[in-house]
């Protein structure tokens, strides 16, 4: 493995493949727009949207490539920039897509679970009316675990992973596509283990609600890339627990599981 110092033409690879990634979650942001504004009401109440499970998982997955790519594009680069060092010394090389590949099948992993999740409860749902009728203060259990999550020892180890994109390279790097494809599981894994309850207080707040989607996608970057993260997971903490709370003895307070 090496970083050496890169020649003017794999940087300016480097930052096609980078804009490639950032333009492939511009696309998916407005397929899922696209697709938010073709949903009717009764769609957007259920939690499988009314879908089939091939459609929930396709929809899902691009839920997700719009809303982690901006924030695993640091991860992305270190890993082009390895890759690229060890092509222009004239080593093996691997394509970064083989490392995506790994990522996002993680995330369509995690649909399969959602949509599963997502059907069992609808079902019990219909069999059992006091779900139906307690569904926003469930929602609002549902946003005070986020809450807690996010101050959780487990949390702020898949956060240090994500925020380190070297560190993570050094420790994990395996050689060979078989080897990109398993670091980019891996990775998956920790900003699953960062993510979920993130992603999955989507069901309650409105699963297709492209708003509600961008705010917690810029929250995600600001956790995962900027300086502050920290303070910003602490921050969401608070304002989940303290909503949470809220929407537990004013259930209309979630609009969306009214």
């Amino acid at each position: 493995m090496t970083t050496a110092v890169l020649p003017g033409g794999v940087r300016r690879e480097r930052a096609a493949i980078i804009g490639v990634l950032l333009a492939a979650s511009a696309i998916a942001w407005a397929l899922v727009a696209w697709l938010s504004m073709d949903m009717d009401s009764d769609d957007e109440a259920m939690l499988t949207m009314g879908l089939g499970a091939p459609l929930f998982i396709a929809t899902w997955a691009l839920m997700m490539a719009a809303m982690m790519l901006p924030a695993a594009s640091p991860m992305v680069d270190a890993f082009i920039r390895i890759q690229s060092g060890r092509k222009a010394s004239g080593g093996a090389y691997v394509p970064v897509t083989i490392f995506l590949a790994g990522y996002l099948l993680v995330w369509a992993l995690v649909g399969v679970g959602a949509f599963a999740i997502a059907r069992v409860l609808e079902n019990q749902a219909m069999d059992h009316g006091w779900l139906m009728d307690n569904g926003a203060r469930l929602g609002g259990v549902l946003i005070i675990a986020a809450g807690a999550y996010q101050l959780s020892p487990l949390k702020s180890v898949c956060l240090g992973r994500c925020r380190t994109p070297m560190s993570f390279i050094v420790e994990s790097w395996r050689d060979g596509r078989l080897g990109a494809l398993r670091m980019g599981v891996q990775h998956g894994a920790f900003c699953f283990g960062c993510c979920w309850l993130l992603f999955a207080i989507l069901f309650p707040l409105g699963l297709m609600n492209v708003a509600i989607m961008a705010g917690v996608a810029a929250f995600v970057f600001i956790e995962k890339v900027l300086p502050g993260g920290v303070i910003a997971t602490r921050a969401a903490a608070a304002v989940l627990l303290a909503y949470g709370t809220l929407v537990l003895f004013m259930p209309d307070a979630l609009p969306a599981m009214m």
